[in-house]
């Protein structure tokens, strides 16, 4: 991923996250688009799709993919399969804390924590850009457009489960990116 790419989503993500802390108006509109987007859930589905892209499950997910890669002798890429996650979801985990947003009103008891941003989304995103980096060439756009239609699914489950706002799912998105390309451009210099 280039540069200019690291360098607008974290500009998306800075905006999003000085709004979020400061703007009345965007947090109300955040409301409303959360609101028109989600009229009814259709929960079981949705709730299969999120625990397969459950951040805690995302770490298995990444581990077992380091053992196939170990297998493989592909020793670096298994390990930076593991840095690559594990940095993103650090930083996930300290936007969260940082943020301390409250879920939508009407979020499902099974989810908690703070809202801001999606962990599900920020994991789901962020392996799938491991994924398309280590296989896409040799998968095809096949490939990619199968993970891509993952990655909408994940993100479809977020807002009809409730658990999370649209600028909820747009910061995950941008931090995956953003830690994704710093990640990337560390394995790349080094390896």
């Amino acid at each position: 991923m280039s540069n200019w790419i690291a360098a607008i989503s974290a500009i998306i993500l800075l905006l999003l996250i000085i709004n979020i802390r400061k703007s009345r108006r965007f947090n109300l509109f955040d409301t409303w688009l959360h609101q028109k987007l989600v009229r009814d859930h259709d929960g079981f589905s949705w709730q299969i799709i999120a625990f397969l892209n459950d951040p805690k499950l995302m770490v298995i997910w990444a581990v077992l993919l380091s053992s196939f890669l170990i297998n493989e002798e592909k020793n670096v890429a298994a390990l930076w399969v593991l840095a690559t996650l594990g940095f993103t979801d650090l930083s996930g985990i300290l936007l969260k804390k940082l943020m301390h947003r409250e879920r939508p009103s009407e979020h499902s008891d099974l989810e908690n924590g703070y809202s801001f941003p999606s962990g599900h989304v920020l994991g789901s995103t962020t392996m799938s850009l491991i994924l398309a980096e280590l296989f896409g060439n040799r998968l095809g756009n096949g490939f990619i457009i199968f993970l891509t239609i993952i990655w909408l699914m994940v993100i479809i489950s977020r807002l009809r489960l409730r658990a999370h706002y649209p600028s909820d799912i747009l910061g995950a998105t941008s931090l995956a990116i953003f830690c994704f390309s710093i990640s990337q451009q560390i394995f790349l210099a080094f390896f």
